[in-house]
C-alpha cells in the first residue's frame, strides 16, 4: 500500500495532491521478491576469479611465445604510468631486448581524410598473404574529456583485426607532440619480441610535430590525396622534406588522372629537396587500397630501401641515432616533470605568471627566479 502523500516544501498552501508525491512500499525479502531465508543461500556463492598477477617471467615467456593475451598485457603495462608498473615494465623489456630489432618500421602520417586507416588494412593484409607478421600500432588522438582514443582503428579496420598474423592496437595519444604517444617506442620493442616483421605505425595527422615519427622509424611513408588545394601547401612543404616516399592514395575511378597528374608533379618537387635518408632518392607512387593497384608497388619500394641503406651501413646509423635521441628525450621530459612538480616552483609559478602577463616582470628574468627556486636546495 502506498504510503500518506507528502506535499514539498515550494507546494502552495491550498494545493491539493497534484504536488504531493507517494512511495510504494517494497515488496518483503530480496529485490526480486523472493523470501529473505532464499537469498542467504545466494551468499555461498563465490565471485567470480580475479586475473591472475602476471610475473616478469610470465611476460616475458609468453610475449615470445607469441600469446595474444600476454601480449596485449604486456603492452598495457609498458603503457602504464603507475610507479610500480613501470619498474616491472622496464625489466621486461630488458629481459625482451636480445629479442628486439629484427623488423622494418614504418611510419605513416597524411592529412585528415586521405585514407590511413583503409590504405593500412590493405597493405596489413597484403603483407599478411606475403605470409609477413604485421603489427599496427594506431595512435589516436585522445578526447579531452575521457582522455581515450577518439577514432578506434581497430573498429575500422576490421579484415586486419581478424587476420591471424596480424595484431593491432589502438591507443590514445594523449596529447603529446605529434599525436605520438610516449611509450609507442616501448610498444614497438614488444611487438618486435612477439615475432611481429613489420611494424606499421599510424600517427593522428601532418604537422611539424610529425619530425617525433621520423625519430622512431625506419621508413616514413607520406599520403596525400590528388586533390588536394592550397591551404595544405605549407604543410606539405615540411613533412615532405623528412619522408621517404609519398604516396598518392585513392588511385580509382574518376580519380585516377588527378592522382598520376599529382604523382608527376611531387616528383619534380622532390628533385629539388635533400634525400631524407642518405643515399636514397625520395619518390612520388600512386596506388588504391579498393582496387589494390600499387600495393605491392610501395611495399617493393620499401624493400629496396631496406636491401640499399643496410648495404651502405645508413640503416644501422639511423637506429643508433634513435635510441641515442630516445635516451635524451626521456632526461627532458623526466626534468620537466621534476621542474612542474617541485613544490617551489608550483607555489612561485601563479604570482610570476601574473607578473608576466600584466607586463611588470621580464620573461626572462621571470625564468631565471623560477630556475633559481628549482635549483635552490629545500630548507630542512
Amino acid at each position: 500500500m502506498p504510503h500518506k502523500p507528502t506535499k514539498p516544501e515550494w507546494a502552495p498552501p491550498a494545493s491539493g495532491d497534484e504536488f504531493a508525491s507517494r512511495v510504494v512500499q517494497g515488496v518483503e525479502g530480496g529485490h526480486d521478491g523472493l523470501p529473505k531465508q532464499a537469498r542467504a543461500a545466494d551468499a555461498s556463492v563465490k565471485p567470480a576469479p580475479r586475473r591472475r598477477k602476471l610475473t616478469i617471467d610470465d611476460y616475458v615467456q609468453g610475449v615470445l611465445a607469441q600469446d595474444r593475451t600476454i601480449l596485449g598485457r604486456a603492452i598495457t603495462l609498458v603503457e602504464s604510468d603507475v610507479l610500480n608498473h613501470i619498474e616491472i615494465a622496464q625489466e621486461v623489456l630488458r629481459q625482451l631486448l636480445p629479442h628486439t630489432g629484427k623488423s622494418i618500421r614504418i611510419g605513416i602520417t597524411g592529412v585528415p581524410g586521405v585514407g590511413k586507416s583503409t590504405f593500412i588494412e590493405a597493405f596489413g593484409l597484403f603483407l599478411c598473404q606475403q605470409g609477413h607478421k604485421v603489427a599496427v600500432l594506431a595512435v589516436d588522438p585522445s578526447s579531452s574529456v575521457s582522455k581515450g582514443s577518439i577514432l578506434g582503428d581497430k573498429t575500422r579496420m576490421e579484415l586486419l583485426s581478424r587476420e591471424p598474423k596480424a595484431f593491432i592496437r589502438p591507443s590514445p595519444a594523449g596529447g603529446t607532440l605529434g599525436g605520438v604517444a610516449r611509450k609507442s617506442r616501448e610498444t614497438m620493442l614488444v611487438c618486435e619480441a612477439a615475432g611481429f616483421d613489420v611494424l606499421l605505425i599510424e600517427t593522428v595527422g601532418v604537422g611539424q610535430s610529425e619530425t617525433t615519427v621520423r625519430s622512431m622509424v625506419d621508413f616514413f611513408l607520406l599520403l596525400m590525396l590528388a586533390t588536394a588545394g592550397d591551404e595544405l601547401q605549407g604543410i606539405k612543404k615540411g613533412i615532405t622534406e623528412l619522408c621517404d616516399s609519398i604516396l598518392i592514395t585513392k588511385t580509382d575511378g574518376d580519380n585516377k588522372a588527378h592522382a598520376f597528374a599529382a604523382k608527376a608533379e611531387y616528383n619534380r618537387a622532390l628533385h629539388y629537396l635533400a634525400p631524407a635518408t642518405e643515399g636514397w632518392i625520395s619518390q612520388a607512387y600512386s596506388c588504391s587500397a579498393v582496387t589494390g593497384e600499387g600495393i605491392a608497388e610501395i611495399w617493393q619500394v620499401i624493400e629496396d630501401f631496406r636491401q640499399k641503406t643496410m648495404q651502405s651501413g645508413a640503416f644501422e646509423r639511423r637506429r643508433r641515432d634513435q635510441v641515442k635521441d630516445w635516451v635524451y628525450a626521456m632526461i627532458v621530459e623526466h626534468l620537466r616533470q621534476l621542474f612542474f612538480q617541485h613544490p617551489g616552483v608550483l607555489k612561485s609559478l601563479p604570482e610570476i605568471e601574473k607578473a608576466v602577463v600584466a607586463g611588470t616582470l621580464p620573461a626572462t628574468t621571470a625564468v631565471q627566479t623560477l630556475l633559481h627556486i628549482f635549483e635552490t636546495p629545500a630548507a630542512t
